[in-house]
């Protein structure tokens, strides 16, 4: 009767264990359930917003003309209308970005733009009425001191990834430099330019050259000192400046600002220039960077993770430009995601279609928080990709050439946002859901970012009276649609990012 007994005892202690394990998590289930409540608080104001949206586009041979990508991408980018697009024909296309390729003799020269103007000419034309940042990034590498002359591929759609070599320039003083660059621009802006021999080279071009970024990443294709780097940024802008004095400069524009705080330091330090260089802006870049072997799941807590390690750099590099430099202006003109699949064998393999949604959250939730920090540019990176040229960093759909969501996110934020609108007091209870109010000349406006692969229902203030469009997975590879509010409920699709509007 004893062991009955004490099975029964068990029995029943397993029962209510049971009992209150069902409860809990059926009290876990209809908490999930409830809608997040939002709580903007409109008259109270926390900044007002000097950050301007937009985006980069970096020369491929895509984005030649009478290629199907380029017509979709210029085509979009037009319709965009977007500032400060930033212009960068780069490392790996030596033909493609470097006008003059051979170093010049008393006999000749080696100026040539017939591959190089066609690009920038449709870049320039589909961001008419628009002040845009170019920056032609690579150095002539016979500039510098080599054992031997650089190759570079006859084929300007090969790419090669070594042409940058040398550390020293074979003309310390920075002048050759200089005048390389001031040739170049002169060319965009003057009509042309008289060559190393006194020769003239018509362009018949006269742009308005808003901005120029001095080289890129220059902790990884330049590996340049702090000291290096701020030479030579002088020397370029200095040429640049007597031959366009109109146009501005953005600096840096590192690759991992988390480790160049001595560059930062020494660069924003007015008395480290020579007399008269402007320190108008600086630039540097961010991509989450997943490891191989995690999936989506994964990567909804991955890519907002490394965010926070970002933002908190953005923190201190702004502590020290307020304290060296106040007046310059700061432009995160790369933030995306590469994954480390990109560049591989095999990397024409599409992530899932919902990456799209999640990569375009990411960037949504970084204009907030940047928003928030009065940063004045926020650049999405890149217009397009493709398989071995970065493919899950592409703005563009490169087998359809239609916009992927990353684009109808920026799209969506940019046509509804702008400097001057006021961020107001906002919260919501909820690591899953961003969400800010925006007091805007059109109007009061919220902007919601889902970060989770799953729904999300938010109980929205005066909502009878609110309309909202969303970039989610059921949009695909189309312009914001409507969503429903009902019963004052909005509900989220997973990655979806939503403008709501009183």
């Amino acid at each position: 009767m004893r062991k009955l007994d004490d099975l029964m005892k068990t029995f029943s202690h397993l029962c209510l264990l049971t009992l209150v394990s069902v409860c809990t998590v059926g009290s876990a289930a209809l908490k999930a359930q409830q809608p997040l409540q939002v709580d903007i608080h409109w008259e109270k104001v926390t900044a007002v917003s000097k950050t301007t949206p937009t985006l980069q586009v970096v020369v491929n041979p895509p984005l030649r003309p009478g290629e199907a990508l380029s017509a979709g991408a210029y085509k979009a980018l037009k319709e965009l209308g977007a500032d400060y697009v930033r212009y960068v024909p780069w490392l790996p296309y030596p033909k493609l970005a470097v006008a003059e390729l051979e170093p010049p003799t008393s006999q000749k020269t080696s100026w040539d733009f017939s591959l190089i103007d066609p690009m920038t000419k449709d870049f320039l034309a589909a961001t008419d009425g628009h002040p845009v940042i170019l920056n032609f990034s690579t150095i002539p590498a016979w500039l510098f001191k080599t054992e031997k002359p650089v190759p570079y591929p006859a084929d300007p759609n090969q790419a090669v990834w070594n042409y940058t070599q040398g550390t020293e320039l074979r003309d310390p003083s920075g002048r050759e430099l200089g005048d390389y660059y001031a040739r170049l621009v002169s060319w965009y802006v003057n009509g042309g330019f008289n060559d190393e021999n006194g020769v003239r080279h018509e362009s018949g071009y006269h742009y308005k050259l808003a901005w120029w970024e001095v080289l890129n990443e220059v902790d990884f294709e330049h590996n340049m000192t702090p000291e290096q780097y701020t030479e030579r940024y002088d020397a370029i802008a200095g040429a640049i400046h007597k031959v366009s004095p109109e146009t501005k400069f953005v600096g840096l524009a590192l690759a991992a600002p988390g480790r160049d705080e001595k560059l930062f330091e020494y660069f924003l330090n007015p008395a480290n220039h020579k007399p008269g260089i402007p320190l108008d802006m600086i630039s540097y870049h961010f991509y989450a960077s997943p490891v191989s072997g995690e999936t989506l799941d994964h990567w909804q807590y991955t890519f907002f993770d490394q965010e926070a390690g970002f933002l908190n750099t953005v923190r201190y590099v702004e502590a020290i430009r307020k304290r060296l430099s106040p007046l310059t202006k700061t432009d995160l003109d790369e933030l995306g995601v590469i994954l480390p699949t990109d560049n591989k064998s095999g990397d024409n393999v599409p992530p899932p279609a919902a990456y799209w949604n999640l990569a375009g959250a990411l960037y949504a939730d970084l204009f907030i928080e940047l928003s928030r920090m009065q940063i004045e540019v926020v650049g999405e990176s890149q217009l397009v990709g493709y398989p071995t040229q970065f493919p899950s960093v592409s703005m563009m759909d490169w087998t359809t050439n239609q916009p992927n969501a990353r684009f109808w996110v920026l799209k969506l934020i940019k046509d509804a946002f702008h400097p001057g609108d006021k961020l107001v007091e906002t919260s919501i209870r909820s690591g899953d859901l961003s969400a800010q109010g925006f007091v805007t000349p059109g109007g009061r406006r919220l902007l919601l970012v889902n970060k989770r692969n799953r729904e999300i229902a938010v109980s929205l203030p005066d909502a009878d009276k609110a309309t909202a469009l969303a970039v989610d997975t059921e949009t695909a590879e189309n312009p914001a649609r409507r969503v429903p509010i009902a019963g004052g409920i909005i509900k989220l699709e997973p990655f979806a990012v939503t403008v709501v509007s009183w």
